[in-house]
């Protein structure tokens, strides 16, 4: 077993998560500590910056572009201050970047962060640039967590699945025998994150407040869930911004703050519902950010009408789940094993991945 780091940061853009776990990438044989490092004020501003320009950076991958670089270099510092912070010796580190356009479709899936810089800081080494591999062979390159989930999971007897609340969410589905599906179902946090933030400057909706003082619009949010993407079955994958323009569109921008939240609410738990599956799932565990959200936790209740609780119930910690996630994808990586597949991301085959940096 390796002593592996896993770092995440997630289209949410609030900071590092980090975690140890103890794993050959095939078992998790214990975990350690793991910790959230918030990003400043002027690191989170100049990534949300950063992801309006990345489509017109893409093309030259931003040589020379300034902000680019002052966030990559401050987003690689931020990691190994969490490094530090967590204290602990360890064999590898699992480094995601962060994510700042994902076009699969057009071949493109890019993350920044210097991974160079991060096993010089660290004197770990480093593996990273775990999407590349499957969008350059056909793959969504996305999510990349299901074969994390199985492996906590184990065998289940009716299918469940595991949800991630990020800024984009996305699935687990885990069925009897090998049954392994994935997919982002569509807005998770992101929408409503923003949109909190334009109507009061805060960085999310507290306690679900704001959406709970509120009522969905139906037609609006109709018009939102009639977007083609859900009726695209799985595997599938989302950029952050995918829905922000057609949310502008659809009327949203008429409700007042507390409606355009409950909405928000309300289509990211309708994403969910409409995602299309093999079977159904009996059981749901919430993993991320969003599950803190009482409203958007008692939305998907309303919207699934199964059983919906957070991952804490399986014994599972939901802060730090994605960090272990590229911890144990690192330890794959290393031993050559598959990060992706067919039904998970949609690549034509079960495809290694990730990129092995040394100090």
């Amino acid at each position: 077993m390796l002593r592996v780091i896993g770092l995440m940061s997630g289209t949410s853009l609030d900071g590092v998560d980090a975690a140890l776990i103890e794993t050959d990438g095939v078992r998790v044989g214990g975990f350690g500590p793991r910790l959230t490092l918030a990003y400043d004020d002027a690191l989170r501003a100049d990534l949300r910056a950063l992801l309006d320009r990345a489509p017109a950076l893409a093309p030259s991958c931003g040589a020379g572009d300034g902000l680019l670089a002052r966030c990559t270099a401050a987003l690689t510092r931020a990691h190994a201050e969490a490094v530090a912070a967590l204290g602990t010796p360890a064999d590898l580190i699992g480094f995601h970047g962060q994510t700042i356009l994902h076009r699969p479709r057009e071949g493109l899936t890019w993350q920044i962060g210097d991974a160079a810089a991060l096993a010089r800081a660290t004197g770990i080494a480093v593996v990273h640039d775990f999407r590349s591999k499957d969008v350059a062979a056909g793959g969504e390159g996305a999510p990349l967590v299901p074969v994390f989930h199985a492996a906590l999971l184990g065998p289940v007897a009716a299918p469940v699945a595991v949800l991630n609340l990020g800024g984009v969410a996305n699935l687990t589905l885990i069925g009897p025998g090998e049954m392994l599906v994935a997919c982002d179902t569509g807005p998770g946090n992101a929408l409503l994150d923003d949109w909190v933030f334009r109507h009061s400057g805060a960085r999310f909706d507290a306690d679900g407040a704001l959406a709970a003082a509120g009522q969905a619009a139906p037609a609006v949010l109709a018009r939102l869930l009639a977007h083609p993407y859900f009726a695209r079955p799985a595997p599938k994958s989302l950029d952050r911004l995918d829905f922000a323009a057609f949310a502008g569109e659809s009327g949203l921008a008429a409700l007042s703050p507390a409606n355009g939240a409950a909405t928000l609410a309300a289509f990211t738990a309708g994403a969910v519902a409409a995602t299309m599956l093999p079977v159904r799932p009996a059981r749901w565990f919430v993993t991320g950010g969003g599950r803190h959200n009482p409203a958007l936790m008692a939305a998907l209740r309303q919207a699934l009408a199964v059983p919906v609780d957070a991952v804490e119930a399986l014994g599972w910690d939901g802060d730090a789940l994605e960090a272990q996630c590229f911890a144990f994808l690192a330890a794959r990586s290393r031993a050559g094993l598959p990060l992706s597949y067919p039904a998970t991301t949609g690549v034509r085959a079960p495809m290694p991945g990730g990129v092995l940096t040394l100090p």
